[in-house]
């Protein structure tokens, strides 16, 4: 049987398959051993309760899903007393999804999660589409990134994770500027800006207008967005985008990912990850390859 085992920042995942912050509930438990998988990101939390955008804010296109969620979250005192012990319970890692509107508030989150036993890792959410004066703010100046992970850095030993957006002209430049900082790894990439629109009504389907794209159809861009930024930095790659099945995930990790996470093919398929991890060790005894030998192996 193949090893699928890699080390992501200062944890040591069984196997190289999670999920993309926002798809997946603890719900999911009813359906399989959520223990099986190599880690388990939360949905993004913030300081205070936020009540999200005003629906419609889900929307389904012709390859893909339209989201205007706008980080809606119980708030971080909620979340510790009512959801993290249920995380607790799974043998997996556990990354908490995290966001803030400064740098300070960013940090009060960290500080209050460290105090909070068996999280392993926190993801960065500096890519949020949806939300206004935070979330992809932080994450198109790469300045503002540095001053964030290098403050962070100061708060946390555990493992930072920086999620970033595809929605500027050089993410090679904040991924080597969140490296630098500090950050142990990288997970790449969040939404698509995009819009469908009721011929109908004449309205958008999203009641903000424009949403975050996700599935399918940007796994092109979000493959690209891998390969260019794996070029540019040592630390482990996260990738995501549109992974269907076990070929995308090959993609991804071939092009550079140390691990992948499963977004919206959680909602058509609860059971995707589970098949994913095992078409890899099929692959992996197939092609009699050792999986660390593959990551980055495009020719």
């Amino acid at each position: 049987m193949a090893d699928l085992k890699i080390k992501i920042g200062k944890m040591l995942w069984k196997n190289p398959v999670t999920v993309a912050s926002g798809t997946f509930g603890l719900e999911y438990a009813e359906l399989f051993d959520i223990s099986q998988l190599g880690a388990i990101v939360t949905k993004t939390i913030t300081l205070l309760p936020k009540p999200g955008n005003e629906p419609p804010r889900l929307a389904e296109t012709e390859a893909g899903l339209l989201n205007s969620i706008g980080l809606q979250n119980p708030g971080l005192e909620n979340f510790i007393k009512n959801d993290l012990s249920e995380y607790q319970k799974f043998d997996t890692n556990i990354i908490v999804s995290i966001a803030g509107s400064s740098i300070s508030e960013f940090g009060e989150v960290i500080q209050e999660l460290d105090r909070q036993p068996e999280i392993d890792g926190y993801e960065i959410n500096i890519s949020c589409p949806n939300v206004e004066n935070e979330g992809i703010a932080f994450g198109t100046d790469k300045g503002i990134v540095h001053n964030l992970i290098s403050h962070l850095r100061k708060i946390t030993n555990r493992t930072i994770i920086v999620k970033l957006t595809p929605n500027i002209t050089f993410i090679e430049e904040i991924a080597i500027s969140a490296e630098k900082a500090g950050a142990d790894a990288l997970s790449l990439i969040n939404t698509v800006y995009g819009m469908a629109i009721d011929i109908e009504t004449r309205k958008p389907k999203i009641k903000n207008g424009i949403a975050g794209y996700s599935g399918i159809g940007i796994k092109p861009i979000a493959l690209q967005n891998v390969y260019k930024v794996a070029k540019v930095v040592k630390i482990p790659i996260i990738g995501m985008g549109g992974i269907r099945n076990t070929n995308d995930a090959l993609e991804f990790i071939i092009a550079g990912a140390s691990a992948i996470a499963v977004g919206t093919q959680n909602f058509v398929n609860p059971l995707i990850c589970l098949e994913i991890i095992q078409g890899l060790e099929k692959y992996l005894d197939e092609q009699k390859i050792q999986y660390n030998d593959l990551i980055g192996s495009v020719r």
